[in-house]
């Protein structure tokens, strides 16, 4: 019998390097922030609860390198950076958008199926341990 051909490659999968770019928390909530429009970075710590100043410098940075984000510095005392996402990162809103629906249509019946599948493995290792 032959064997199948792999035909899901880590290294060909434009879909797994797009989902590494926008599966970080962080950068979901960088490109929620910059939906309606450009924002300061100030504004934008401010905005995300519980980001890091070196966490969030580092998320702009990659979507800044991926091309979703645009970075504009204004000289002046002191200076000011603003954030815009590009057009490339606004075809993304449509999709987040959609997984933040299905995330708020769905969790509970994830958090369920969680709480399921751990209470059968905790009665499954009590069963063989009581053996």
């Amino acid at each position: 019998m032959l064997k199948a051909q792999p035909n899901i490659s880590m290294e060909s999968c434009s879909y797994r390097h797009v989902l590494e770019i926008i599966s970080n928390k962080w950068t979901a909530l960088a490109i929620y922030a910059m939906e309606d429009g450009t924002i300061r970075y100030g504004e934008m710590m401010r905005r995300i609860e519980g980001v890091s100043q070196k966490m969030l410098t580092q998320t702009l940075k990659q979507l800044e390198r991926d091309g979703v984000v645009n970075r504009k510095l204004i000289p002046s005392v002191p200076p000011v950076t603003e954030y815009s996402l590009s057009p490339l990162g606004e075809s993304l809103i449509p999709i987040m958008r959609m997984l933040k629906v299905w995330a708020a249509d769905n969790y509970d019946s994830v958090l369920e199926a969680r709480e399921e599948y751990d209470s059968q493995r905790v009665r499954v290792k009590n069963e063989v341990s009581s053996k």
